[in-house]
């Protein structure tokens, strides 16, 4: 792949690969980009065993994803253990994007199971198929399935909770 087609097409999967990441790190903007350049950066150094077996936009959140990862695997090994009410508070002033919009559905998102909480964002917010899915989370097709299913009754339950 030359690098004139690398940047063509990551110009088309840049703001939903932000998107999908600005969600799963719970609205933290900077955590997101940071990511998302780590995910950059690895896709173009990898461009060249790029071969077409899978969508480039499927290739490239896969790798995003494995970044994610490997950034929570990090953090987890050198963070600090505090009380519940101290992270929601940090959480709410200092990591929310202020131009999150969809606020409610954020935090009920974060209260999913990760591979839920994945499974709905990419289905649902990034439009890929089932299959794409399977693909990036490396699951089987039926265990996606599952997820979304599992995902949106999970989503359900906490608006109905959070009516009342």
């Amino acid at each position: 792949m030359t690098e004139e087609r690398f940047i063509d097409l990551v110009r088309v999967e840049q703001e939903p690969l932000r998107r999908f990441l600005l969600v799963l790190c719970d609205g933290d903007s900077a955590l997101a980009d940071d990511i998302a350049q780590n995910a950059l950066v690895r896709a173009y150094v990898a461009s060249g065993s790029f071969r077409s077996l899978s969508k480039f936009r499927t290739w490239l959140f896969r790798i995003a994803y494995n970044c994610y990862i490997d950034n929570r695997r990090r953090r987890s090994l050198v963070t600090v253990p505090i009380d519940d009410d101290e992270a929601r508070n940090l959480r709410a002033e200092d990591s929310t994007d202020s131009s999150f919009r969809y606020q409610k559905l954020h935090q009920a998102l974060e209260r999913l199971p990760e591979k839920e909480k994945v499974a709905i964002i990419l289905f649902y917010f990034e439009n890929h198929s089932v299959k794409e899915i399977s693909s990036i989370l490396d699951i089987p097709a039926g265990t996606v399935k599952y997820h979304l299913s599992s995902g949106r009754n999970r989503l359900k339950k906490i608006v109905a909770d959070e009516r009342y």
